[in-house]
């Protein structure tokens, strides 16, 4: 079966300095794979690629088996919630997901479903410049899953959440994986996403590990945040060497 998701020997460079190197993992349907690194580490450049935000230098990566440009309708196979992606700030909510709503075909009533999903309901007529930066990645999810697509590419998307915010957070990517959807996402919660992932990758602009999350926790590790600096440290150690 083609993974949903392949990064296979991605490269990125600018004038001559590689960003990402060689980078090659998959995502599956059905699983969520948490892609963790330091800032710089590359992680953002490696999802901007995969969605064809740029360009590699060199390898691939590619969704549904071909490059992210050639799908006939995007919304409704990959959402993405990433910086740069931003809204207008003066419209509200509910006008800003109809926007995109129209852009995917879908029909009226997707709106309303979606803001009760991300339990935006409350404030669809509130201006989105009045929102605080929680709501606001709660429209960026929102804005990711308006086309019911079958991949979701979030980078960061627990930044500005509270903790109540966060477990919600958890909950909506689990139970998104469980219906069969696939889910590739960075963050800086090591803590909360070892409760939501099944693999993980880290990577410092090439791959340090890319596997099961419980054969890094089973290789010594009692924690996927143990394994994680146990992995940063090592290539620190290389480097200073």
């Amino acid at each position: 079966m083609t993974p949903v998701v392949r990064f296979d020997r991605f490269s990125k460079s600018y004038r001559g300095d590689a960003v990402v190197e060689d980078l090659s993992f998959a995502v599956e349907s059905g699983s969520v794979v948490g892609l963790l690194g330091p800032n710089g580490a590359g992680k953002s450049t490696a999802m901007r690629g995969l969605v064809g935000l740029l360009h590699p230098t060199s390898g691939t990566a590619s969704v549904f088996g071909g490059p992210f440009h050639a799908l006939a309708n995007p919304a409704r196979r990959v959402g993405v919630h990433m910086d740069g992606l931003g809204f207008e700030t003066g419209i509200t909510a509910r006008r800003h997901l109809e926007i995109y709503r129209l852009a995917a075909g879908m029909p009226r009533g997707r709106v309303d479903e979606v803001l009760e999903q991300v339990d935006l309901a409350p404030h669809a007529s509130k201006r989105v410049k009045q929102f605080s930066t929680g709501m606001w990645q709660r429209l960026g999810l929102a804005t990711a899953v308006i086309g019911d697509p079958e991949l979701l590419v979030l980078d960061e998307p627990a930044n500005g959440l509270d903790p109540s915010g966060i477990r919600w957070l958890r909950g909506f990517v689990r139970s998104f994986a469980d219906r069969g959807g696939a889910v590739l996402i960075s963050s800086h919660q090591l803590a909360e996403l070892e409760q939501t992932v099944d693999e993980v990758v880290v990577m410092r602009r090439s791959v340090l590990y890319a596997g099961r999350l419980e054969e890094l926790t089973s290789a010594g590790a009692a924690s996927l945040e143990e394994g994680y600096f146990d992995l940063i440290d090592a290539t620190e150690g290389g480097r200073r060497a």
